[in-house]
């Protein structure tokens, strides 16, 4: 997962350009489950900043850590200059002052998952919050969705992530939620999705799926085989779903 995980700064600008951002609701959402003045937070590998600039809107002090300096770079150019920046892996963080909250977008599970939990909590004032967020790209349509992927088969079984606990795709609660719930350090756990649909060109889909680690673990000739086929299969426009699902913990002691 490390090895994965440290291959977005290849294509920094490309994952600004193309990786959506992330919508006013979900900050008023987690500010209101905090239930008190959230003044200090965290992001865990904030990638180029688009939740870091969600939050600083709201006139919190956001420190945001990332392992990759390419991807460091690109976000110091995009977010404003209230944001403290350093160049950390998660497991690396130095506790310090605690945060009012952690959060972390579409970061989490390519960090360690032994004392992850316990990582999280010792960063966190006493019933402080915690924020996960992310979701998938994935096209609408299912006939479309069927010929992309028998045109990536001949270069890649799957583009997608697992849950990194096993969950099933069709169980209530998602993962981190799940490992969140069976924790004693955490309490108050809920899980609310976010839908959003859009309709992208067929190249800028492709610029997406650039961005994307099981592609970017390719070789270069591989991958723009994989991507000349994919572009075939697609017609010129397509829609697509980018839902979010929020998870919020509170530490409980």
């Amino acid at each position: 997962m490390t090895a994965r995980a440290l291959t977005f700064g290849s294509v920094a600008a490309a994952y600004e350009r193309y990786r959506p951002g992330y919508p006013t609701e979900l900050v008023a959402e987690v500010l209101t489950y905090a239930g008190r003045p959230v003044r200090r937070a965290l992001e865990i590998g904030a990638g180029t900043g688009k939740a870091t600039r969600a939050f600083a809107r709201r006139d919190i002090a956001v420190t945001a850590t990332d392992p990759d300096a390419a991807m460091l770079r690109e976000l110091a150019a995009h977010v404003p200059s209230t944001v403290t920046i350093a160049q950390a892996a998660f497991e690396d963080l130095d506790p310090g002052a605690p945060y009012d909250l952690v959060f972390a977008a579409a970061a989490m599970h390519w960090t360690e998952p032994v004392g992850r939990w316990e990582r999280v909590a010792a960063l966190l004032v006493p019933n402080g919050t915690f924020a996960n967020f992310g979701g998938q790209v994935n096209l609408a349509d299912p006939s479309v969705e069927a010929a992309v992927r028998a045109a990536r088969a001949p270069f890649l079984e799957s583009d997608g992530m697992p849950s990194p606990d096993g969950t099933p795709d069709e169980s209530e609660m998602q993962w981190p939620g799940t490992e969140l719930a069976r924790s004693e350090l955490f309490t108050d756990v809920r899980q609310i999705p976010f839908g959003r649909r859009a309709t992208v060109s067929a190249h800028d889909h492709i610029g997406h799926l650039s961005t994307v680690s099981a592609y970017l673990q390719l070789t270069p000739s591989v991958r723009e085989r994989a991507f000349d086929a994919i572009l075939r299969a697609l017609p010129n426009k397509v829609e697509v779903t980018s839902d979010i699902t929020l998870h919020l913990a509170r530490r409980a002691r």
